[in-house]
């Protein structure tokens, strides 16, 4: 059992030092880079969901389907999900609004891992492993913000 003073002793602010030491020098370059990669890649993976609901003809389907599963008004909550999705995943790949745009992510995908739960945890059974992932993605972007190269920075103010 881990007490509040072996806690203490284990944590640590001083940095490890690497196993291979050359890699040392690669993670320093590479480490102000993981914010933006994961906002980008975060925003850029949901846009595609976001524009089949958009301008693919998804909106009556999964408003049908958001019906069928008592969430209604169903054909306003999937343009709810697609303007959040396609217009809120450009927003965090530029890095704009990118707080409350993450909140909305998180809440959507919070409620889509609530709703998956049901079908345990792999998502290949329908579970709740891919929104799971996507709720602590958006969560850390709450936390961390837009970071340096977005245009929050770049106009200097965030939420």
């Amino acid at each position: 059992m881990i007490t509040e003073g072996t806690y203490k002793m284990a944590y640590t602010t001083t940095e490890p030092k690497p196993i291979i030491p050359f890699t040392k020098s690669i993670t320093t370059a590479l480490k102000p880079y993981t914010d933006p990669l994961l906002r980008i890649t975060t925003g850029a993976l949901l846009m595609p969901h976001g524009y089949g609901k958009l301008f693919g003809g998804g909106l009556e389907g999964t408003g049908q389907f958001f019906e069928s599963v008592g969430l209604t008004p169903g054909y306003e909550l999937a343009l709810l999900v697609g303007l959040v999705e396609f217009c809120g995943g450009l927003m965090l790949v530029l890095g704009l609004l990118t707080r409350p745009v993450a909140i909305a992510v998180l809440i959507f995908m919070g409620q889509a891992t609530l709703f998956h739960a049901s079908n345990g945890f792999m998502w290949s059974n329908g579970g709740y492993e891919y929104p799971l992932f996507w709720a602590i993605a958006a969560l850390i972007l709450v936390i961390r913000g837009g970071g340096f190269l977005s245009v929050d920075r770049l106009i200097g103010r965030e939420f």
